[in-house]
């Protein structure tokens, strides 16, 4: 097959580089290829069998039409301070103007108008002033939140767009490796997910855009053709979920508290994130039966709990260069104890040094969300780095928000965000092969949908 665009992973990052390029008036053709559904064919079977079932040979939630991000919550966060490292790329002022621009395409399709977070009176001195106190910084975020319900509505408004305008997108066809040759990227060999096809396209341009759940096949593809790139970061944490009652004056106010601290006596970045008011925690699955925690909340279903995630950041140095493998070796070994289920302990009971028993989680003010989760002991899995880390910042959050270390409190483990070592690019994401460009979450650049969507905006005006 021939194109002369050829894009894998129908992410916001590969899906925005298509819009772009339409709307820029662009004749080229584009071919998107993906791993898992269409928006309208990714269904996870939980809500029936109440339990995961690990969904081969993939899993719905973190694979198909839109990525993961858009199936666990559907937030788009609208400054350049959130979301990775692009703005030291290409600089703040395009970062945010960026932002602007891909902010009103999703308003388009469908997004709610209504932002949370523009909140600038009182209570939010107050929150900034007691985060300060506590030693940790507020980050001033506006978020638009568009839902996993109605985020899927949005997707599907863009898929039919994209297809309309004459891209081809082949679901459910993985890649298999880029096909580059003297340092030149002619374009990908893929393989149906099920086995039963394959075949080469040849692309003048390569765009590898495959999220977090790419992240470990792609630090495979840079190691084996030499795209130069250097180690990154690897986050790893816990999902915490108290009562709304506990959040309430933070999820009015901001409705998403961005709190960042380096917590004694390692000094390591600890931050909040992905947080959901009345939301849930959920389960997804990862390669070689890899179960991780995440958190997602709909615009009209509202739990009694709130849940955040707390992130550990490491970042290693010669002659470690692993942090991926690291990240799930540190997961397979929570699974176990799990037998392949999230694990779930409450703040007492850690600070108790005990392991948590089903029977203790029925007698408290907060039931768990994640209704299969194994109630259990954490910290026999977590490195002591991250599990002190973790503890210290938790305490340091109940001084802003008063209960939040509370004994009853529930942690959920493992909660791990993948990031590809970073790809070295120019400001123009040209790697060091030509032809090659990587984007998005795979790039190490980015973290969330909306800079995701940024770096797609500004590759598809580069391939125009």
């Amino acid at each position: 097959m021939k194109a002369d665009v050829v894009i894998v992973g129908a992410g916001p990052a590969g899906i925005f580089t298509a819009i772009e390029m339409i709307r820029k008036g662009s004749k080229k053709k584009i071919v998107i290829v993906e791993k898992g559904r269409s928006v309208e064919n990714r269904r996870c079977p939980k809500h029936k069998t109440q339990k995961c079932v690990n969904c081969k040979p993939y899993c719905h939630i973190t694979t198909g039409f839109s990525g993961a991000g858009a199936f666990s919550d559907g937030k788009l966060s609208l400054s350049s301070e959130v979301g990775g490292d692009l703005p030291r790329l290409i600089g703040e002022d395009l970062a945010q103007e960026t932002i602007d621009y891909a902010d009103n395409i999703y308003l388009e399709f469908g997004a709610d108008h209504h932002v949370e977070g523009l909140n600038v009176g009182a209570e939010v001195k107050e929150i900034r002033k007691r985060a300060i106190k506590a030693g940790l910084k507020l980050v001033d975020c506006p978020i638009r939140h568009m839902g996993t319900e109605k985020a899927h509505d949005i997707y599907l408004e863009i898929e039919r767009y994209l297809q309309n305008n004459g891209v081809e997108i082949m679901f459910e066809y993985e890649c298999n490796r880029p096909i580059i040759k003297e340092g030149v990227c002619k374009g990908v060999e893929i393989v149906k997910a099920d086995g039963s096809d394959s075949c080469e396209i040849f692309a003048e341009e390569t765009v590898i855009a495959t999220g977090r759940r790419g992240a470990d096949w792609l630090e495979k593809i840079c190691e084996e053709y030499g795209v130069e790139h250097v180690a990154s970061t690897v986050d790893i944490g816990v999902r915490v979920e108290v009562r709304n009652e506990v959040m309430e004056t933070v999820n009015k106010v901001l409705y998403e508290s961005k709190l960042i601290g380096y917590p004694l006596p390692f000094k390591n970045k600890v931050r909040t994130f992905c947080q959901n008011p009345g939301g849930f925690v959920s389960q997804e699955n990862y390669d070689n039966n890899l179960a991780v925690v995440n958190g997602h909340s709909f615009k009209d279903v509202k739990t009694e709990n709130t849940n955040v995630s707390i992130l550990c950041s490491h970042n290693f140095s010669h002659p470690f260069n692993q942090p991926i493998a690291y990240a799930q070796k540190i997961g397979e070994l929570t699974n176990m104890l799990g037998e392949g289920r999230i694990l779930v302990q409450r703040f007492g009971d850690i600070l108790g040094g005990k392991r948590t028993w089903q029977e203790e989680l029925t007698r408290s003010n907060i039931r768990p969300t994640l209704k299969d989760a194994v109630a259990g002991d954490i910290t026999a899995a977590m490195p002591y780095r991250t599990m002190v880390n973790i503890i210290n910042f938790i305490n340091a959050v109940d001084y802003v928000v008063p209960g939040f270390a509370a004994p009853e409190t529930l942690l959920y483990s493992p909660e791990l965000k993948f990031y590809s070592n970073r790809i070295k690019m120019d400001a123009d994401f040209n790697t060091n092969i030509k032809g090659l460009h990587c984007l998005g979450d795979s790039s190490g650049w980015t973290r969330g949908l909306m800079m995701s969507s940024v770096m797609g905006v500004l590759m598809g005006r580069k391939l125009v």
